[in-house]
Formats: structure tokens, C-alpha cells, sequence
């Protein structure tokens, strides 16, 4: 319930006007399908008594043409009205999710299951649009004709009119609720089995050799079978659960059909109406029921939005906690000095902190070469100084403030450097000047020859404005890190964090890129996360995490002579 407290009541609020306009008509659709069937049924009966004049039958000609143009004409109004206020409501969704992914974008792997991420891109918020065009809009409409329809026929017979609105209550309340427990009940099974079989036919594929070699082959494709038909089975029970709901509800619809013919017989009996009447009321009945009937449907959609609720409630989890406007001012600067004091950092719902008493003084220009094994905590120190994070205790502070007061503005305090910086499909020279959106052409110039890019980028035809393709093809991956580092120079701040950008390049190209990184941050502050020992000569110092803990620090010299641990770090590395 909280989730659409938080995502769905705000829209019906701010929408309210064309949401309720959207239902009034839908409301005006069903009562002027409702009407031409009744007319329609009152004409027949009337024409077939043969009146003496036609003019007696000329008002229910005119009516069945007006009730067939007004459902028409109604439909599109609530279409336009209904999907007018959806398509808004789906763009401020997007929107948000922007303003929440746009923060946190060096973060996004290490924080969300790429297929969620996907799923709720492309999917979820889409998938949302049902919640008011096939759940909210039905249930309402049908809700309003539901009680206009028992106000109509109570001016008869109040009590035939309490028997019928029993009968609908059974569709519009009863079969929604059994279908709502029905359909969740088996959608959690369901879901349940087939992630079962997903996990089981994913593990057979990568240990196939495994499967072959110890010789259960039969085994598992035995077991495979049952599970998928046990998945299979309970497709089936919801398909029969489908066709037998349609039924009943059918059965129901029957019913009601035949008690108000029945009804209408008695009535005319008694003189309170027109055997010409008889056929409208029979009919009408059969527009009022398929109106209501979709409730069932709508309802059972519930929990199918719950989940997509859940992975934007996830996403939405990692925003910024404080809006900008409430953000001290925290001053931009040429220099920074950073100070880590006793840090500890623990994930939600793990026992064991990711870090544990981390403390680290880096003045402006020295430079620090943070090894350590995958799952050590490096990743994690990082987003605690961009702070993406916040320490669970201790402090980091970049000129005396805290990371995260800096909000956006951290970004003109460090650059990152990462292992796959992302070019857009547009010319070089708009790439670098992502850096600062206010360079001049002489100034990119100068960043070019600063990572000795100028030659070869003025080689080509188009020299800056050559285009690099989708995700930077146009270019190998040691010129994509040198686009890069280009922008972070445009940029010009005082940090920059390299994020092992020389994952996936040869030895050669690896060399040079690290030659020129060193030579173009010279004045900078650089924190550089990495595997390889290339170049870690030029560092002021080394730090080695384990476990969470810094189990060793000091200069690349000092640690040769005194760390055997590093020695066979550093001899492993260059292959002796």
C-alpha cells in the first residue's frame, strides 16, 4: 500500500480533473451503449405492435441514432481525456527516474542488477500506464454505472432492485477479490518455478562439460522435465482458472437475465409497464454486465504492478537525500586536501564491514596507488569520497566538507577515469567539451596536445568534428581513454580518480597511456585504483587493501625494502 501512497495517489491527485473527466465519459460510453440497446429493444417490441401513426415510433428512431453517435463521440473524449493524463503522468515518471539515475551514473553497475535497470527503463514505467487505463479507469466507471444502474431500477421496484444489485456485487466485488487472492497466490508459484528452472537450465549450460563428464546427463535432463512440466501445470491451472471464471461470470450474467425478464413479465401483468418494454429491460442488462465484468481483469493486474512499484522504489532508494537548494554552499577551489579519519562502511544486510578503520591524509598534488584484490573495498573507498555513499562512521573530508554537501558540484572537486569511459555517438570535440561546456576551440586544442592526441585527431578528415560513433567504435580503446582524459583535463579539477583505466589495453598502449596520464596530472591529486604495478613507481605512495583494512602502506621504494608481501606482488607483476 505504501508504494502507491507514494507513486500512484500523487498523480491521481495532481491529474484529478482530466482522471475524473476520463471516467465521466467512459461513464457516458457505457450509459449510451446501455440506452441504444434499450431503445433499441423498446423500438423493436413498438414497431412490432404496428402502430397506427409511425410518428409513434419516430422519437425511438431518433434516439437509437442519437445513443449510437453519443457512444462513439463519449469514447474518444475519454480516450483523449484518459491518455492525455497517462502520457503526462509517464513523462514526470521518466523524468524523476532521470533526475535519480543521472547523479549516480558511475555508480550504476555496483548498485543495480543490469536487468532491473533495463526492465524499469524500458518496461516498468511503461507497463504503469495500465495501472489507470485497464485497472483505475474500469473499476471506477463500472463503479458509477453500477450504482446509477440500481438508482434507475429502484424507481420500478426497489426490492428487484436490491436482488440485482446483489447479483452484480457478485461480479463487480466478489470474483475481483477471488481473482486478485487467486492470481497472486499462483503468480508467486509460478514466478517461483520459473526462476527455478531459469537458475537450473543457466547452470547446466555453463557446466555443460561438468554435466557430460561425471555422466548425470540423464540425470538432469530427467529432473529438467519434470520441473518444466510442473511449470507447465501451472500455466494450465490458470488458463483452466481463466476459462472457468469466464464461465461463472457468464452463468451469472444468465441469471441476471433471465430474473429480469422474468421481472419485466410480472411487471407487465400488473400494469406498471408496457409490453413494449419487456425487450428493454432484458437487453439492457447484457451492456450493463460486459461493463462489469473487466473488473475482475483489472484487479488481477495488482500484483503485476506491484513489482514494477518495487524496482522503481529500489532505484529511487539511491537519490539524493538532500535537494540542491538545501545544500550548504560549499566553495569550488583550485586545490584540494582530503582527510579520512577512522572510516568504517558496512552494505545494508551484510554482518561484515566492507571497510574498517581506514584513515588516509592526501594533501593536494601527492598521488596514491590503492591495490588490493576484487571485493577488498576499493570500489567502495571511491564512492564514499565521490560521496555516493556516506561512512557508516568516521569522516572524509575534501577542504573540510564532506563529499556529499557537495551534491552535483563534487564533480568540479574530482574527475574519474574509469576502465570504459563512455563517448556519445557525436563529434570529438563535443565529447571533450562535456568537460566544460564553455571552452573555447584553443583550449580543447590544448588538451589534445596535452594527451597527445593532437596529431593523430588532425590526421583525420574532419579533424575535432570527426564523429565517434556509438559508444566511441570509431576509436581504439587507448584513443577513447585519451578523449577521456581530455575531457577530465577541460574539466580541470584539482582530484582525479583512475578507476584502472587500463583494463583490456596491451602492454604497449597500457605504458604509454600511463606515461601520458602522469605527465598531463602532474599538479593533480591522483588516487588511482589498480591491479597492474606499471608505473607505480611514479607514486608518493602505495597503500595495499585487504578485507576491508589497510594492511600495508608506504612508497613504492620503502615497500620493496621492507614488505616481502609486495616484493612478490611487484616481482609477479613484471613476470620474473
Amino acid at each position: 500500500m505504501k508504494l502507491y501512497q507514494t507513486y500512484i495517489k500523487p498523480y491521481l491527485i495532481q491529474y484529478r480533473q482530466s482522471i475524473l473527466a476520463a471516467v465521466f465519459f467512459g461513464f457516458l460510453t457505457a450509459v449510451g451503449a446501455s440506452m441504444l440497446i434499450f431503445v433499441s429493444g423498446y423500438l423493436i417490441s413498438r414497431a412490432a405492435e404496428r402502430p397506427e401513426n409511425i410518428l409513434m415510433i419516430y422519437v425511438p428512431v431518433v434516439l437509437v441514432r442519437t445513443f449510437g453517435i453519443s457512444r462513439a463521440v463519449t469514447r474518444y473524449a475519454e480516450r483523449l481525456a484518459g491518455h492525455n493524463a497517462v502520457l503526462k503522468i509517464l513523462s514526470q515518471m521518466r523524468v524523476k527516474l532521470y533526475n535519480v539515475l543521472e547523479p549516480q551514473a558511475l555508480f550504476l553497475r555496483s548498485r543495480f542488477q543490469t536487468g532491473d535497470l533495463l526492465g524499469t527503463l524500458a518496461d516498468d514505467i511503461e507497463h504503469l500506464q495500465d495501472v489507470y487505463i485497464r485497472t483505475i479507469f474500469p473499476i471506477l466507471t463500472a463503479l458509477t454505472l453500477f450504482v446509477s444502474a440500481f438508482i434507475s431500477l429502484a424507481f420500478f421496484d426497489w426490492i428487484f432492485a436490491l436482488w440485482i444489485a446483489f447479483c452484480l456485487s457478485i461480479i463487480i466485488l466478489v470474483y475481483p477479490l477471488l481473482s486478485l487472492y487467486f492470481w497472486k497466490k499462483q503468480q508467486i508459484e509460478q514466478k517461483q518455478k520459473r526462476s527455478h528452472l531459469y537458475r537450473t537450465l543457466t547452470d547446466a549450460v555453463f557446466g555443460l562439460s561438468d554435466w557430460m563428464i561425471s555422466g548425470q546427463k540423464e540425470r538432469f535432463i530427467k529432473q529438467f522435465s519434470i520441473d518444466s512440466m510442473e511449470s507447465n501445470q501451472m500455466d494450465k491451472k490458470i488458463r483452466n482458472w481463466n476459462h472457468s471464471r469466464t464461465f461463472q461470470l457468464q452463468f451469472i450474467s444468465g441469471l441476471v437475465l433471465i430474473t429480469t425478464g422474468v421481472w419485466a413479465g410480472n411487471q407487465v401483468q400488473t400494469g406498471d409497464l408496457a409490453p413494449a418494454y419487456i425487450a428493454a429491460f432484458v437487453l439492457v442488462t447484457i451492456p450493463i454486465v460486459e461493463t462489469l465484468i473487466p473488473v475482475s481483469h483489472a484487479v488481477e493486474r495488482i500484483p503485476a504492478y506491484h513489482e514494477s512499484l518495487q524496482r522503481l522504489d529500489h532505484i529511487a532508494q539511491f537519490a539524493p537525500h538532500s535537494a540542491a537548494a538545501d545544500l550548504p554552499n560549499v566553495p569550488i577551489s583550485a586545490a584540494a586536501d582530503i582527510e579520512i579519519n577512522n572510516v568504517y562502511f558496512r552494505y545494508e544486510k551484510e554482518e561484515k564491514d566492507a571497510l574498517q578503520q581506514i584513515s588516509l591524509s592526501i594533501p593536494q598534488g601527492k598521488k596514491i596507488a590503492v591495490l588490493g584484490k576484487s571485493g577488498a573495498g576499493k570500489s567502495t573507498l571511491l564512492q564514499l569520497l565521490l560521496g555516493a555513499r556516506i561512512p557508516s562512521a568516521g569522516t572524509i573530508e575534501i577542504n573540510g566538507w564532506r563529499p556529499d554537501e557537495y551534491g552535483d558540484a563534487i564533480f568540479k572537486m574530482v574527475s574519474v577515469l574509469n576502465q570504459k569511459p563512455y563517448l556519445f555517438a557525436t563529434s570529438v570535440k563535443n565529447n571533450i567539451r562535456l568537460g566544460n561546456q564553455t571552452a573555447a576551440e584553443e583550449e580543447i586544442e590544448h588538451v589534445i596536445r596535452q594527451v597527445n592526441l593532437d596529431g593523430y585527431i588532425h590526421s583525420l578528415s574532419k579533424g575535432l568534428n570527426t564523429h565517434v560513433e556509438e559508444t566511441g567504435q570509431r576509436f581504439s580503446g587507448g584513443e577513447r581513454q585519451r578523449i577521456a582524459l581530455a575531457r577530465i583535463l577541460l574539466n580541470n579539477t584539482p582530484i582525479v580518480i583512475l578507476d584502472e583505466p587500463t583494463v583490456g589495453l596491451d602492454p604497449k598502449t597500457e605504458k604509454f597511456l600511463l606515461d601520458t596520464i602522469f605527465t598531463a596530472l602532474k599538479d593533480k591529486t591522483i588516487i588511482w585504483v589498480t591491479h597492474h604495478l606499471i608505473g607505480i613507481e611514479k607514486m608518493d605512495e602505495v597503500i595495499f587493501i585487504d578485507n576491508g583494512r589497510i594492511t600495508m602502506h608506504g612508497s613504492h621504494k620503502e615497500l620493496l625494502k621492507t614488505n616481502e608481501h609486495y616484493r612478490q606482488l611487484y616481482r609477479l607483476d613484471r613476470g620474473l
